[in-house]
C-alpha cells in the first residue's frame, strides 16, 4: 500500500519541528474536527471519511523514501528527523461513525496523542472528513427529494480527480444512492454498477436506429437507450420503439428503458409514458439525467413529471460547496492534568468550545426524533430524565426534555494506538445513514430555510467557555523588548 504519511501541510512539519526542539515531544494534546456551517445552506450534515482515516492511521510511517525527501530539503534537523523514523500512532481516536447526522460546533473526530503526531494528522484528517462528509450530504438530500425514486450515481467524470472519483462512489452509495456508472469503485466497494449509453455511440453510427438495434444485440438483458442525441419525440422514442418490435420483442427480451439526458424533461417523460404506453410497453421504465440536483427533482415531480429512475453526476460527486471542517487544538495534558485550551476570534462564531468534550444526542422516546445535541465537558454524566438543553450564547432560549432516549455520538476507535473500532460494511453504512436520517423532524430535513437543530452546551462547559474567554480579555499584551 502506497505511504501516504507526509500528506500533510508542510507548516505542520516545521510546527513539529518546533515542538521537538523546545521539548514537547511527549506532550499529550486534544484536537477535535467540527464545522460552522452545514453546507448547501441546509439544516443538517452527514458525517463521512472515517473509513479513510483508519486506513491512514494504520499506515501512519515515516520511511526511508520520506526521511530522504525531508532530508532533501535542507529544512530540518537530524534530530528531528531520527525522531520522526520511529514514530508511530500511539494515541487514542473518538469519531462518530461515518453515516451519522451531524451539526455545526459538535466535536465530530477527537484526536488524544502526543503534540507532534497530532500535529501531523491534521491535513490527512480534514481531507477525508470534508470530502466524504459533503459527498454524502449531497447525495442525501438528493436522495430524499427523489422519494422512492431510486437515483444512480453518474458523476465520476465530473470528480476532481480518479481517487476522488472513486471515493465519491463510495460515498454517494452511503448517503442513498442504488448503485454508481463506477465501475472500479463498484468492485473495490461492492457496490452495484449500473449504467445505460451514451450519444457517441449514436453518432457513431450510420443512423439511430442501426445504433439501437446494435446496441439490443450486444445487451439484449439490459436495453435502456439514450433517445435524446437529434429529437426525443420525433426520432429517439420512435427508433427505440421500433428496435423493441424488430428484435427485443420477437427474441424473448423485454424493453428494459430510455434515458432522456436534455430538453424539458417534464413535458418529455410524459410524452415519452403516453408514445411507451401506446405502443404496449407499459413496463418500459424512463430514467431522467442533466445535471440534476434536489431543487430540480423536487420541481420535475411538482410537475408531474415521469420518473422512474434518476441519473446524477456532478451535483453528488462535485458539488459547488464545502463543509469547511477545521481541526482545532482544545487541550494538552499537564502533570495528569487536562488543561483546556481555547481560540478566540474577534468573529465570534470562530472561538472555539474549549476542552475534552462529549456530545449526547437526545431522542423522543415516543416518535424516536432526535430532540437536540449537548456538548459536555468529557466526565458529565447526563441524566435520564429532566434536562434543559440551553442555547450556547442566548441562554434565555431553553427546551426543557423529558421522556428521552440519550447516546454518546462519539465511539471509540484508537485506543493507545490500537484499532478497536469493527467497521461496518457499506451496505451496513448506508442502512445507518438511512436510519441517522429519519431520526430528524422534516422541518430540518427539508432543503429550503430549514428549521434549525439545537446544539447546545452543558452549563459547565458554557461557564468554562465563558471563564477562558474573560481571561485572555483580561489578559495583557506581553512585547519582549
Amino acid at each position: 500500500m502506497e505511504n501516504k504519511t507526509l500528506m500533510t501541510d508542510f507548516y505542520e512539519l516545521t510546527m513539529a519541528q518546533t515542538y521537538f526542539n523546545e521539548g514537547k515531544k511527549d506532550e499529550v494534546a486534544y484536537f477535535d474536527i467540527f464545522f460552522r456551517q452545514n453546507p448547501f445552506n441546509g439544516g443538517y450534515t452527514i458525517s463521512g471519511g472515517l473509513d479513510e482515516t483508519i486506513k491512514y492511521i494504520q499506515n501512519f510511517k515515516f520511511g526511508d523514501e520520506e526521511i530522504n525527501y525531508l532530508k532533501s530539503l535542507s529544512v530540518f534537523n537530524d534530530e528531528f528527523l531520527n525522531y520522526l523514523k520511529d514514530l508511530k500512532f500511539k494515541g487514542d481516536i473518538y469519531s462518530v461513525p461515518d453515516g451519522t447526522v451531524v451539526f455545526p460546533n459538535e466535536p465530530v473526530l477527537t484526536v488524544k496523542t502526543d503534540l507532534i503526531t497530532a500535529q501531523i494528522l491534521e491535513t490527512a484528517l480534514l481531507a477525508n472528513f470534508n470530502h466524504a462528509s459533503l459527498v454524502i450530504t449531497a447525495a442525501k438530500r438528493i436522495t430524499n427529494e427523489a422519494k422512492n425514486i431510486p437515483v444512480m450515481e453518474f458523476g465520476a467524470r465530473r470528480a476532481r480527480g480518479i481517487d476522488s472519483a472513486i471515493e465519491a462512489s463510495k460515498n454517494a452509495y452511503i448517503g442513498g444512492c442504488c448503485g454508481t456508472s463506477n465501475t472500479y469503485a463498484g468492485m473495490k466497494y461492492d457496490i452495484p454498477v449500473l449504467g445505460t449509453m451514451a450519444h457517441s455511440l449514436v453518432t457513431a453510427s450510420e443512423d439511430e436506429y442501426d445504433a439501437f438495434l446494435q446496441y439490443a444485440k450486444s445487451n439484449p438483458n439490459n436495453c435502456v437507450f439514450l433517445v435524446d442525441t437529434y429529437d426525443t419525440l420525433r426520432s429517439g422514442i420512435p427508433n427505440a420503439i421500433k428496435v423493441a418490435n424488430d428484435y427485443l420483442k420477437p427474441n424473448g427480451y423485454k424493453f428494459k428503458g430510455i434515458r432522456i439526458d436534455s430538453g424539458d424533461l417534464a413535458y418529455l417523460s410524459k410524452e415519452a409514458r403516453k408514445m411507451l404506453d401506446d405502443a404496449g410497453y407499459n413496463e418500459t421504465k424512463i430514467c431522467l439525467s442533466n445535471g440534476l440536483d434536489e431543487y430540480t427533482i423536487r420541481d420535475l415531480l411538482e410537475q408531474k413529471a415521469v420518473i422512474d429512475s434518476i441519473g446524477a453526476g456532478d451535483n453528488i460527486a462535485a458539488p459547488k460547496e464545502r463543509v469547511g471542517g477545521v481541526y482545532k487544538l482544545v487541550a494538552i495534558e499537564k502533570n495528569d492534568e487536562i488543561v483546556p485550551k481555547i481560540k478566540v476570534s474577534n468573529d465570534s462564531v470562530k472561538t472555539i468550545n474549549p476542552g475534552y468534550k462529549k456530545v449526547y444526542r437526545f431522542y423522543d422516546k415516543e416518535t424516536g426524533y432526535a430532540l437536540g445535541d449537548v456538548i459536555t465537558i468529557y466526565d458529565e454524566i447526563i441524566p435520564d430524565e429532566n434536562y434543559t438543553l440551553v442555547h450556547p450564547t442566548e441562554t434565555w432560549k431553553q427546551k426543557e426534555l423529558s421522556n428521552y432516549n440519550v447516546r454518546e455520538l462519539q465511539k471509540p476507535i484508537f485506543i493507545n494506538g490500537k484499532l478497536v473500532y469493527n467497521e461496518p460494511s457499506i451496505k451496513e453504512k448506508q442502512k445507518y445513514c438511512e436510519q441517522e436520517f429519519y431520526t430528524l423532524y422534516p422541518e430540518i430535513t427539508r432543503i429550503k430555510n430549514p428549521h434549525e437543530y439545537y446544539v447546545d452546551l452543558s452549563d459547565k462547559l458554557r461557564e468554562l467557555k465563558q471563564n477562558l474567554i474573560n481571561a485572555h480579555k483580561n489578559e495583557k499584551v506581553k512585547v519582549k523588548k
